[in-house]
């Protein structure tokens, strides 16, 4: 089955939807291999202008799957993919995002969230692994104080918090009105040049993709070398299991 369905082009914007609400959207190799294909098929095709990420569900992307996650470098790769894309993503958030979800956004080049259910956590120090790939795309983008705080403490925050340090460029207000604030976005992306939307993404990216060409290899080794921790494996199975973690005072 199918994990990413991809919509026919409405005026140049094609909707790309993460539909695995089992795992509420996580990034399992399924996902990511998916997405990845959907990204490059449409990057190469001249009817479209933009792509909008969606997701199903409450959740836009609860991170990397636990029980199937991803090849380190595979999602890497992706999140290089969407920031190198020569057609803009919006991200349409309307729900929860943890972790590698938050590395998703810092891909995209606009991100509109919005809606009641809302809310943002770098989650990873609570299962004793870090935010180490996803860096490469959230640390140009963050406020580097915020970036500190919730890398450190894992801790839940909303839309305009999102907003304040950078991690979404609009929230839309807990009454859902990301249509709304999306609808001058798409119309303003439709009336650009295809070629100088590409030539202008290039300049607004160029801080993450410098990012990637430093730093990408030392992150995938950290990401690695706490995944196989002792920690991690503890943080995973008392996740799994619903349980508190051995170290939580």
């Amino acid at each position: 089955m199918a994990v990413v369905d991809v919509s026919a082009p409405d005026r140049g914007i094609v909707t790309l939807t993460l539909d695995s609400p089992a795992n509420r959207n996580a990034l399992s190799a399924a996902l990511v291999g998916e997405l990845a294909s959907a990204l490059a098929e449409l990057g190469a095709d001249d009817r479209v202008r933009a792509i909008v990420l969606s997701h199903t569900g409450t959740t836009f992307c609860a991170g990397a799957d636990l029980r199937e996650p991803p090849d380190p470098g595979a999602f890497v790769a992706l999140l290089r993919q969407l920031v190198e894309l020569p057609k803009p993503v919006v991200a349409r958030v309307r729900g929860h995002v943890r972790a590698g979800g938050l590395g998703l956004l810092g891909a995209c080049d606009i991100v509109v969230a919005g809606g009641p259910d809302v809310s943002f956590a770098l989650t990873e120090v609570h299962i004793g692994v870090v935010p180490a790939v996803i860096s490469l795309t959230l640390l140009p983008r963050l406020d580097a104080r915020a970036a500190s705080r919730y890398y450190l403490t894992g801790e839940r925050f909303g839309g305009a918090e999102a907003a304040r340090i950078g991690l979404v460029t609009a929230y839309a207000g807990a009454d859902d009105g990301v249509g709304v604030v999306l609808e001058p976005v798409l119309e303003g992306l439709r009336k650009a040049a295809p070629g100088a939307l590409a030539d202008a993404k290039k300049l607004v990216t160029a801080r993450v993709l410098d990012a990637f060409d430093k730093e990408a290899d030392a992150l995938v080794t950290l990401s690695a070398h706490r995944f196989g921790s002792a920690e991690a494996k503890e943080g995973m199975e008392a996740f799994l299991e619903r349980r508190e973690r051995s170290w939580a005072l």
